[in-house]
């Protein structure tokens, strides 16, 4: 069976505005089998001071659903406290057997913070406030830690820009982008 592949997630965070962004392209093989593809949600009823927690997800698609579900789990036992849900999340998935063969990787964020969780227990605040994972996720922090450097985008549209120019790069990536947003 060939691999699913074909995500570019990527987050911007600048001071209490933070942006997760995601374009559509599903390939499995040498064939995109999906163009417009939503990897990105914005988790309304849960997290800090009620805004919300932004999510974007990279790998297998009903893998990334069912990692969705028990983070969304995880962020109502501890509403108001990301990291505590990203922790126990991770500690799940590295423990848990099932869960230990799903491949995928995670992209949350709320007011105060950005963390990519992955099976391996990892949970990752980047210290510059940007990070990106899938396919095209290098391409993307790159063009990003540019931009910020050399612009003053708002995070929306600085994902935007990233992630168009992470689609002229990459193969498994393209210009069918979704872009959510927090700001307090």
């Amino acid at each position: 069976m060939d691999k699913v592949r074909g995500t570019t997630i990527l987050s911007v965070r600048v001071g209490r505005r933070v942006a997760v962004a995601g374009d559509g392209q599903v390939t499995i093989g040498e064939t995109i089998a999906k163009a417009d593809a939503v990897k990105v949600r914005r988790l309304e009823e849960v997290g800090a001071e009620s805004a919300g927690v932004l999510v974007g997800f990279a790998g297998s698609a009903g893998d990334a659903f069912s990692l969705l579900d028990r983070f969304e789990v995880k962020l109502k036992e501890s509403p108001s406290n990301l990291m505590r849900a990203a922790i126990e999340l991770a500690k799940l998935w590295r423990t848990d057997r099932l869960l230990r063969r799903l491949e995928s990787l995670l992209v949350v964020a709320d007011l105060q913070q950005t963390l990519m969780i992955s099976g391996q227990g990892d949970v990752i605040a980047p210290s510059d406030g940007v990070c990106a994972i899938g396919s095209g996720g290098p391409y993307a922090l790159a063009a990003a830690r540019a931009l910020l450097k050399h612009s003053d985008l708002a995070p929306a549209e600085l994902c935007r820009e990233a992630l168009f120019t992470a689609g002229e790069i990459c193969v498994y990536s393209n210009d069918q982008i979704t872009v959510v947003e927090l700001a307090g």
